[in-house]
């Protein structure tokens, strides 16, 4: 759902506060270019959150195959350094 800005009600307003019919349009005009530029609707919102969601996740499961990767180069390390101590004595 798109947002809504009604601008012929703001020009009828600022007409009744005695504005210019010119002055009225232009600022009505200027408030709804405003909107439609820079307010977020709630689709836009969820889109955005699920892309988030999905970035994260994909980088978490990044994390954890490096993890794993270094947990195993870790303990075949380990057992390398344990079997040269073994051969010594």
């Amino acid at each position: 759902m798109e947002a809504v800005f009604d601008t012929l009600k703001v020009y009828e307003r600022l007409k009744g506060a005695d504005l210019s019919e010119k002055a009225a349009k232009e600022i009505a005009e200027v408030f709804r270019e405003t909107i439609e530029e820079r307010l977020v609707t709630r689709q836009h919102l969820d889109l955005r959150l699920k892309e988030l969601e999905a970035n994260l996740r994909r980088e978490m499961a990044e994390i954890k195959n490096d993890t794993i990767k270094w947990v195993a180069a870790m303990l075949v390390a380990q057992a390398a350094l344990i079997s040269a101590l073994v051969k010594l004595l």
